[in-house]
């Protein structure tokens, strides 16, 4: 026997595809995960004709830049430092190199799973710096807090944080200042979503007047968060609808809202593709600048190079989809990467190329 879930599962597949759109109608999915899912889950595939989805800036590793890679690369190369980083950064090009081809040199590099795994190798190696690349969104964030405010705590001195933090709801705006994307409504990311709550986007409503919808992950919440955002969109009800009530709140999560900012506070931060974003980064306060590793380990860094032809950033900045850089499928692969959005799991280039 089918579930009232099930049921309605069925119920919304079925009005998707028998849509008939009179008009353009161009949603954009804020995360990498959903970018991932909508493909995997076949639920882009059932699109009505004229419904449009179009990437956006919601994979952490895709929007860092070269210049934090290559202030890591460089520290290692100075200083006798162990790096740690999440596995999808190792193959992410810098201006010169990448994580694993400095490893494969000699570097040290340790692919850790939390940045809790960073702090037992500065304990178990107290004559080494451990130096962990602190890359991700408020998902990650509070976590990354919660190892610094440890650490201190338990007086490990050999540990520091590479901070590249960023903040997602003021890129999401930055994209609407620009005006270069034409975004009639967003799904917005359900695990960042959980972490700011609904009312952390309460100015999508607002200030920029796109109505949208806070999704979950399976094809369920896919189907019907895209349902909903479309006849919103439609009918031209600004309105913010939490279709991941188990998760999200209209607060979010407070205590974890609270760490983040007891640890790090905000400041601009440079975004691949976008640029500066004012007040979109979290740095180290001054309470922890023992453990902020650019203030330990100062170097100088080369000229930022970017890779010719790669139109990672206009992806990026729902301009174009991947297929629409000339370099997709082509010089760019999973197997040769020429930019970073071909090699993270979340990463629009690799999810076209993976499933297209």
């Amino acid at each position: 026997m089918m579930s009232v879930k099930d049921d309605l599962l069925k119920e919304y597949t079925g009005k998707l595809k028998n849509l008939v759109l009179e008009q353009e109608i161009n949603i954009m999915e804020v995360c990498g995960t959903h970018t991932v899912q909508f493909f995997h889950t076949g639920v882009k595939d059932i699109f009505p004709a004229k419904l449009n989805l179009v990437d956006g800036p919601g994979c952490p590793v895709c929007v860092t830049t070269n210049d934090y890679l290559d202030r890591a690369i460089e520290i290692a190369r100075k200083y006798p430092v162990i790096l740690c980083t999440f596995g999808d950064m190792m193959r992410v090009p810098s201006s010169y190199s990448s994580l694993q081809k400095e490893k494969a040199e000699g570097m040290a590099i340790s692919i850790v799973y939390s940045p809790l795994d960073a702090v037992e190798i500065a304990r178990a190696n107290p004559g080494k710096e451990v130096i962990f690349l602190s890359v991700g969104f408020e998902t990650t964030i509070p976590t990354e807090a919660f190892t610094v405010k440890k650490a201190k705590e338990e007086n490990i001195k050999n540990f520091s944080l590479l901070a590249g933090n960023k903040l997602t709801p003021p890129a999401v705006a930055a994209l609407l200042e620009s005006g270069e994307a034409n975004i009639d409504g967003f799904i917005l990311p359900g695990h960042v979503s959980a972490i700011t709550g609904v009312k952390g986007w309460r100015f999508m409503t607002g200030k920029y007047k796109k109505p949208c919808v806070i999704a979950g992950f399976n094809t369920r919440d896919l189907v019907m968060g895209v349902m909903l955002l479309v006849i919103l969109v439609i009918k031209g009800e600004l309105k913010i609808l939490n279709e991941y009530k188990e998760v999200v709140t209209e607060e979010g999560n407070i205590k974890a809202q609270e760490l983040m900012y007891e640890i790090f506070e905000t400041v601009d931060a440079n975004w691949r593709g976008i640029g500066v974003i004012p007040g979109s980064g979290m740095k180290l306060k001054d309470a922890y600048a023992d453990f902020d590793a650019e203030k330990k380990f100062p170097v100088t860094l080369p000229p930022v190079v970017e890779p010719k032809g790669c139109r990672c950033g206009e992806v990026l900045r729902g301009i174009i989809t991947p297929p629409g850089c000339p370099l997709f499928g082509n010089k760019c692969t999973p197997q040769t990467p020429v930019g970073a959005c071909m090699v993270s799991g979340e990463g629009s280039c690799a999810a076209y190329y993976k499933y297209r």
